[in-house]
């Protein structure tokens, strides 16, 4: 049961290191938070087995380490809004481009068989 939890805890670590680098840095928060918990439930059962391993240490080392960066990047990326309206006029020029391609189409000569 204690390498169970030692393991889950180690790979929940490990996931929430990988997406705290990521760009959706806010999910690792998750990982983290079941790393922490599985770290303490591995640390409470090896403690009552009279030894403690260095891996579940190494969990709790690699779930902080992924909660700060976590942490920073939250406060000190800020997400800048671009300027919509080129994406709009680039739209709309699509639209147009569009409908005058299907009007140089002459679809009256297309057979269709039913």
């Amino acid at each position: 049961m204690k390498q169970l939890f030692t393991i889950l805890a180690l790979i929940t670590a490990i996931l929430a290191l990988i997406l705290s680098v990521l760009p959706v840095s806010n999910l690792a928060i998750f990982p983290a938070a079941l790393a922490l918990i599985f770290g303490l439930i591995a640390f409470y059962l090896s403690k009552k087995a009279g030894e403690v391993k260095k891996i579940i240490q190494f969990s709790f080392l690699l779930t902080i380490m992924a909660l700060a960066v976590t942490t920073y990047k939250a406060i000190f990326n800020t997400t800048e809004v671009g300027n919509t309206e080129t994406l709009v006029e680039k739209e709309e020029t699509s639209k147009e481009e569009a409908i005058e391609e299907l009007e140089k189409l002459n679809l009256e000569e297309i057979e269709l068989d039913e």
